[in-house]
């Protein structure tokens, strides 16, 4: 029996996922994610995902940088989740939608201090002026911000991929691999399952 609910199934997979040893799998939370630029020239990187739920799944980075200059002008994009010890990959499509400043702000204030910081200090895909740049920098905002709380900058925020197709491979003998693709069909799923 195919699970009906591909975010109920994501959410099994990812609970399992969690539970492998961390020199196995050292962050189960990477994921790729697949940006497209004007003139239609793909780039893929890793990123975290941060929090995920029927509305979609969540990361965080600086607007201003190259990934976050694309899903502004293109908002859609794809991610994937591989996690070999378990012989699982998951893909997601659709589009994307900036989170909420209260959404925002929330993650934000979890993260380390130092992390919090380096969100002001970083240029994030500008070239470096010097090697010292980046230190030089953190070492402002760390004098800036002293004997306060560190605010999230109106630059660096969260980014939601809503999905519209997420598909669900498992690993089989002989490439005789399972493939279960859900796509989104009203506020429902229709499911099909493909050749590998």
């Amino acid at each position: 029996m195919i699970p009906p609910n591909p975010i109920t199934r994501f959410r099994e997979v990812y609970a399992l996922a969690n539970e492998i040893d961390r020199s196995i799998v050292p962050d189960p939370s990477a994921m790729s994610l697949a940006t497209v630029e004007e003139g239609g020239q793909p780039a893929v990187r890793i990123v975290l995902l941060k929090a995920f739920d029927e509305s979609g799944f969540v990361f965080y980075t600086n607007h201003g940088g190259r990934k976050g200059r694309h899903l502004v002008a293109h908002p859609r994009a794809a991610l994937c989740f591989y996690w070999p010890p378990l012989g699982i990959q998951v893909r997601i499509e659709g589009d994307v939608a900036r989170v909420g400043d209260l959404e925002a702000d929330a993650y934000f204030a979890t993260r380390p201090r130092t992390s919090q910081l380096g969100a002001w200090a970083s240029k994030q895909s500008e070239p470096m002026e010097s090697p010292d740049a980046l230190t030089d920098r953190l070492a402002e905002f760390e004098r800036k911000f002293a004997g306060g709380d560190v605010r999230r900058p109106d630059f660096w925020s969260g980014f939601r991929v809503r999905p519209a197709r997420i598909e669900f491979w498992k690993e089989r003998a002989n490439r005789l691999h399972e493939r279960h693709l859900y796509t989104r069909d009203g506020p429902g799923w229709r499911i099909e399952v493909l050749y590998p």
